[in-house]
C-alpha cells in the first residue's frame, strides 16, 4: 500500500530536517569523511607494500584494494551510532519528536538519512579504493572491468551503509553512543578478526562485518558468496533497526 500524501510530505520534511541536523554537526561530517579517507588510504598502503604477495597463486588484487574497509567500517559505525544516540545525549530527542510527532516518520527519516549518506560515502570510498589502489600493484593490478571489480566497489558502499544502519538501530535501543560503540566496535575489531571465520563451528563467517566483506573478494571463501554474505549483513541491520523501532515506540523520550 502506498503512503498517503500527508505521510509522504511529512517524511520529506523530516528527512530534510535530519539532513540539516547531520550537516551541522562537525563530528558526524568528520565521521563520514573519515570513512572515505581511511578506506582509500589503508587500501592504498596495502597495495603499495604488497611486494612478493602479488606473485602468489591465490593473490587477489581486488581484496588488497579494499583492505581499508576494515578501518572504514569502524567510522561508519561511529557515524550511525552518533547520529542516533546524539539525540538522547544532548536531549534533542524531545525537540525532534515535538517537531515530528509521528515517531515512525521521525525514525524512518533518521535511518534513511544515515543510511543514504553512508551509502554515498561508501560508494566514493569503493571506487576510490579501486582507482587509487590498483595502479600501486603494478603489473598485478586490474582495471575496473575486471571480474568482481565493479561488484566490490558497489558492495563497499552497501556494506558500509548496512553497518551504519546496524549502529543506528542499536543506538536507538541503548540510547548511548558509548554503549553502542562499546558493543559494536569490539564485535567488528576484535571478535571477528581474532576468532576468524571458522570460530564457533563456522559461525564466525556469519558476523555482520565478515559476511558483508564477501562482496569485496573476487572468489569469496566459505559458506557465503558475495550476495548471500551481503544478505546476512542486511539481516543484522534490519533486525537492529526493527528492535530500535520497538524501543522508540514503547519508551518515553
Amino acid at each position: 500500500m502506498n503512503a498517503s500524501p500527508s505521510v509522504r510530505s511529512a517524511l520529506t520534511a523530516a528527512a530534510r530536517a535530519e539532513w540539516a541536523k547531520t550537516a551541522s554537526v562537525r563530528g558526524l561530517v568528520a565521521a563520514l569523511a573519515a570513512t572515505v579517507v581511511t578506506t582509500i588510504a589503508f587500501g592504498a598502503v596495502a597495495c603499495a607494500v604488497a611486494g612478493d604477495a602479488t606473485g602468489e597463486s591465490d593473490f587477489d588484487p581486488i581484496r588488497f584494494s579494499f583492505f581499508g574497509v576494515g578501518f572504514g567500517q569502524i567510522t561508519a559505525i561511529c557515524f550511525g551510532a552518533l547520529a542516533m544516540a546524539g539525540e538522547y545525549t544532548h536531549g534533542s530527542i524531545r525537540v525532534s519528536l515535538a517537531a515530528v510527532p509521528r515517531r515512525g516518520v521521525f525514525y524512518t527519516a533518521k535511518l534513511g538519512v544515515v543510511t543514504g549518506l553512508t551509502l554515498a560515502a561508501g560508494l566514493v570510498a569503493g571506487f576510490g579504493a579501486l582507482v587509487v589502489g590498483q595502479p600501486l600493484l603494478g603489473d598485478a593490478g586490474v582495471g575496473a572491468g575486471a571480474p568482481g571489480a565493479l561488484r566490490a566497489a558497489v558492495g563497499c558502499g552497501l556494506h558500509l551503509a548496512l553497518l551504519a544502519l546496524l549502529a543506528a538501530g542499536t543506538a536507538a535501543v541503548l540510547r548511548s553512543p558509548v554503549g553502542t560503540l562499546g558493543l559494536l566496535v569490539p564485535l567488528v575489531c576484535l571478535l571477528s578478526p581474532v576468532l576468524g571465520p571458522d570460530a564457533l563451528g563456522g559461525a564466525g563467517q556469519f558476523l555482520p562485518d565478515r559476511a558483508g566483506q564477501q562482496m569485496m573478494a573476487t572468489d569469496p571463501e566459505g559458506a557465503l558468496g558475495p550476495w548471500s554474505g551481503l544478505g546476512v549483513a542486511a539481516l543484522w541491520a534490519v533486525a537492529a533497526a526493527a528492535t530500535g523501532w520497538w524501543a522508540l515506540r514503547r519508551r518515553d523520550a
